[in-house]
Formats: C-alpha cells, sequence, structure tokens
C-alpha cells in the first residue's frame, strides 16, 4: 500500500495521552515516535514538532502531500475536539498550514479497525477458541485513556468498510451481584455509569479504589497484579471479566462472525493475566445466544502501531481515487 508518485505520506495515531507519528514511503512505515500531548499546546505543534525530528533525520517531509490522523473522538465536520483531552482544532487550517494537499482524520479506532484484515500472526494473539472465518465482519474494542469500539465489514471485490463510533460510551451493564454492588457505587458519585467509566486508565484505578478501597494509580494496580497482589489481581480479575461481557455485546450487535479484536494499550500489559482471565468465558455467556459466540473467536492485538496499517489504506484510497497510483 506504499505510495509511488509521491515520496512520503504521514500518519498520526493521535489518543488522549500520546500522539504517535510515522512516515509512510516506498520502503514501508517506519520513522516511527510518540510524543506526549501534554508536552504541546496543540495538535499542529506536535505535528510540527515530528516532522522537524523527522527533517533532521534525513526524510523528505518538505515533499509531503498527504497525511492521514487517526484520533481519538468524533470526526463530525471540519472542528475537531478531542474527548479525552484540550486540543482543538480545524481540519481545513491544519491542512493549510502545513501546505497539505489531502488531510484526512478519521475515528482512532476505525483507522484500527481499518487494519484487522491487514494483520498478520505477528501482530495478533488468539485468546480462547473458536474458528476463523474470512471475508466476514469483525468487531473490534480497545482500553486506553478511554474506551474505543469500531467495526469493519466486506463490501466486495477485496474491499472493506470500517464503522466509526462511540460505543465505549453505552451503559455499563452488570453481570453479577459484584458488578452490580460496584455499579450502585458508582450511580451515587457519576450518575450514569458508561462502560468507559470502568474500561479504560482511568476506569481501572476507578474500580480497584471501590474494590479495595486504595487510591492506585492504573500503572500501579498492573504491576501490583503481575507481582501477586491479591487485591491489584481481584481489580485486574474483574476488569478482564466486564470487557470480555462488552466485548460480547459489541459482537452479538454487529454479528461480528469474522472475529472479536481486542486492541488499545491496557490489556496488552496484563500479560498472562489476561489469557487466564475469565475474559472468554464472559464473552461467551450470554444466555441462549451463548451459542451464537462460542464460534467467534477473540484475538489481542499486540502491534501498538497497527492502527498506522490501517490509516495508511484509508488514506490510499481517499487519495489514490483521485489520483491512481501503481502499488
Amino acid at each position: 500500500m506504499a505510495p509511488a508518485t509521491d515520496p512520503v505520506r504521514l500518519l498520526a495515531d493521535v489518543g488522549g495521552t500520546n500522539a504517535r507519528f510515522a512516515l509512510q514511503t516506498a520502503a514501508g512505515i517506519g520513522c516511527i515516535e510518540v510524543l506526549p500531548c501534554a508536552g504541546y499546546p496543540a495538535l499542529s505543534d506536535a505535528l510540527s514538532a515530528y516532522l522537524a525530528l523527522a527533517r533532521s533525520r534525513g526524510h523528505a517531509v518538505g515533499a509531503l502531500r498527504h497525511a492521514g490522523i487517526a484520533i481519538a473522538n468524533p470526526v463530525d465536520g471540519d472542528i475537531v475536539r478531542m474527548t479525552n483531552h484540550h486540543w482543538t482544532f480545524s481540519i481545513g487550517q491544519m491542512r493549510a498550514e502545513h501546505d497539505l494537499a489531502t488531510l484526512l482524520v478519521v475515528n482512532d479506532f476505525a483507522a484500527l479497525a481499518r487494519a484487522l484484515p491487514l494483520l498478520n500472526a505477528t501482530q495478533r494473539e488468539r485468546i480462547g477458541g473458536g474458528v476463523e472465518l474470512a471475508g466476514r465482519t469483525m468487531g473490534l474494542v480497545g482500553a486506553g485513556t478511554g474506551l474505543g469500539v469500531s467495526s469493519i465489514a466486506p463490501a466486495g471485490d477485496g474491499r472493506w468498510i470500517a464503522l466509526a463510533g462511540e460505543g465505549g460510551h453505552v451503559s455499563f451493564a452488570p453481570s453479577d451481584r459484584a458488578e452490580m454492588r460496584l455499579l450502585d457505587a458508582l450511580w451515587n458519585e457519576f450518575g450514569h455509569v458508561s462502560a468507559e467509566r470502568l474500561l479504560s486508565g482511568a476506569g481501572l484505578e476507578l474500580m480497584h479504589r471501590v474494590l479495595a478501597g486504595e487510591a492506585l494509580q492504573a500503572a500501579q494496580v498492573t504491576a501490583g497484579a503481575l507481582g501477586g497482589d491479591a487485591a491489584c489481581r481481584r481489580t485486574v480479575e474483574a476488569f478482564c471479566a466486564i470487557l470480555g461481557g462488552v466485548a460480547g455485546n459489541i459482537a452479538l450487535t454487529v454479528g461480528a462472525t469474522g472475529g472479536m479484536y481486542i486492541g488499545g494499550g491496557i490489556v496488552p500489559r496484563f500479560g498472562p493475566l489476561f489469557r487466564q482471565s475469565a475474559f472468554r468465558a464472559r464473552f461467551e455467556s450470554k444466555g441462549r445466544m451463548s451459542a451464537y459466540l462460542a464460534p467467534i473467536p477473540t484475538w489481542l492485538v499486540t502491534d501498538p502501531y497497527a492502527a498506522f496499517t490501517g490509516m495508511a489504506a484509508l488514506l490510499a484510497e481517499e487519495v489514490d481515487a483521485r489520483e491512481p497510483v501503481n502499488i
């Protein structure tokens, strides 16, 4: 999918905590850098800093004409306002500021969903059973600064359509009495309790505070669980179980018979705890629809930069429809 008529394309994957940048050339995707969002007043400043760094390394960013940005919030119109960070920008203004012919901005999980049909064995890990069926709809959910949800459906002739949405903000539905007590505690504090309220970095901290009565950062909860701390392990187990229930809901909603994928930065850090967790059991535990879910494979996306692959595909579809290139 590397561009042939233009020497370089810019790819970005922007979350609430970090902004990841890369260049796509005929040789592939490289020059990857991760910049902290908090270190820059605006996305355009982070982009300029990255381009300066790439230029210092000898990349021909002066020839840059096309760029694609995957960002963790809804994209509807010219003005983009991030949900979990303060950045706000105009797509048209940023395109003009950086002298771009194309600036494609899409939801980050739509970009990651577009990558799913392109992942190889080194970029994903099977969790549990199921049978992979080619050319079927796939679902996606992932916990990070927030909770991303998307899906991708076949459109014929090898084409795919990635769907953007805000499914992470659906109402949390408890599956047992322990989760009902958790929901009750959060109702008192927040009123509406979304899935993202629990399945995110802040959610892991919040869940541990309610379940264990102590305030720890998400990284401390994870480290404690991996180190054998019983309270931290119970929190991580609850997190994985709830994620399994949400993933099952998404698979049922979109008909993800091609597989259900877990993205985001949190779950890969759980390591063996996730594989040993109740995630898969809770994914299948849907009463009379359990038989529908049991054959659906679940996969953990292990490549932290997989969204670049999807963003490159989306950008190629956008640009090459107007400027056909030899792939």
